[in-house]
């Protein structure tokens, strides 16, 4: 099977998330500063959760592009991936609901933990599917940036017991970190289609 369909089904999963994102967003009781302030939390929350998901498909969106070959084990690991993106509208809800607290924020935690785990497994599994010459495998090489990422989205999450701002602050680092262009796989399929 080639990777159409499954760019396909994750374009369209992707647009539903943040289209349901942005209807978590409320207006301004109202129209002053004080009530502007009372919705930056959600406002805030809101801009990292779209920030993370637009990462994960521009990464999806270029691993994809460097693969030829999906197997059951791709489209697997590809429906967890799925599965983690679409809780970002939940924890934005809760935190909207209880505020920058413990729970709503290790929460958020959780879901880039296991966002994270199930974008390494898609990795591998292509790797798996096109073997040890895979342009994915060149492209990923030793993983230091999704190793790092995951180090600090895990310790993120016992983190918000501490101070949820400490956790905020992991995934800000990460999101910067993932926010300059990763030029992984653009370097190989460019080198690839030279002569």
């Amino acid at each position: 099977m080639s990777p159409g369909r499954v760019n396909a089904l994750t374009d369209g999963v992707v647009a539903i998330v943040m289209t349901i994102m942005v209807l978590e967003l409320k207006f301004p009781a109202e129209p002053d500063l004080a009530a502007v302030m009372a919705v930056l939390p959600l406002l805030a929350a809101y801009l990292l959760a779209f920030v993370n998901v637009a990462i994960y498909w521009n990464n999806h969106h270029h691993m994809m592009q460097s693969a030829h070959k999906v197997t059951g084990g791709v489209l697997w690991a590809n429906h967890a991936l799925l599965f983690w993106l679409t809780l970002f509208p939940v924890t934005i809800r809760w935190i909207d609901d209880a505020g920058i607290t413990p729970w709503p924020i290790a929460s958020f935690g959780v879901v880039l933990v296991g966002a994270a785990l199930s974008y390494q497994q898609l990795e591998k599994a292509l790797i798996r599917a096109e073997g040890d010459g895979s342009v994915v495998k060149r492209a990923v090489g030793g993983g230091g940036k999704e190793w790092l990422s995951f180090t600090l989205y895990l310790a993120s999450v016992p983190a918000a017991f501490v101070s949820p701002y400490i956790s905020i602050a992991f995934y800000v680092i990460v999101s910067i970190i993932w926010v300059i262009p990763d030029r992984r796989f653009e370097r190989e399929l460019f080198e690839r289609k030279e002569p």
